[in-house]
């Protein structure tokens, strides 16, 4: 197997691709949950409970609550790593927006929603991560104590996401918070059973 050293660097064409379908996913997998009325993890609970409270647009409340973590990626995981976070993020919110024009909702089991949304919306972040981009927030510290001390990435974005979901009580009722922490384990058992070091080699 090739080790970390020889490797083969991601193309920028294959960079572009892996930004776009891992924005895509996230905004299915946002799309799905706010459709249920229920939250997930990470920045993305945050931007979801915050589009309940106001009514303002996900994928809006998503890049101004990251704005903060912008500075913390340059300083810890370099300028490109930021570049390619804050691209994916201006991405989400493009594609947030016009989600309900060109996918829309009239019932979606909550079940389901929080199984299959919270998977691929696991699957989206494992995408970006793989390509040194990410969804900012917990993620970018995360994907910090992955690269400098070798923690699970995935439990770091679990425990963090335990505490943003039972904040969702205050605007979600118990069952959906209930499936919601279902949502938010099951896009944390994508990243913890994907996302291990000397699993994937390329960069």
């Amino acid at each position: 197997m090739a080790s970390r050293t020889t490797a083969a660097r991601h193309t920028l064409i294959e960079d572009v691709h892996a930004l776009l379908i891992g924005s895509s996913f996230i905004a299915v997998g946002l799309t799905l949950l706010k459709a249920a009325g229920l939250v997930t993890g990470g920045v993305a609970g945050m931007a979801l409970i915050v589009s309940y409270l106001t009514h303002w647009p996900v994928g809006t409340v998503f890049l101004l609550l990251n704005i903060p973590f912008y500075v913390l990626a340059q300083r810890t995981l370099g300028w490109m790593f930021t570049a390619k976070t804050l691209a994916t993020n201006l991405l989400l919110a493009g594609l947030a927006f016009g989600m309900p024009s060109w996918l829309r909702l009239t019932h979606v089991d909550p079940v389901f929603a929080a199984v299959f949304g919270g998977t691929i919306l696991g699957m989206g972040v494992l995408a970006l991560a793989r390509h040194k981009s990410s969804v900012g927030g917990i993620g970018v510290l995360a994907l910090w104590l992955y690269e400098k001390k070798g923690i699970s990435a995935g439990k770091v974005q679990m425990a963090s996401d335990c505490l943003i979901v039972a904040a969702a009580f205050a605007v979600i009722s118990w069952d959906k918070l209930l499936l919601s922490i279902v949502s938010a384990v099951a896009l944390s058992v994508v990243i913890i059973a994907n996302h291990k070091p000397g699993r994937y080699e390329g960069y």
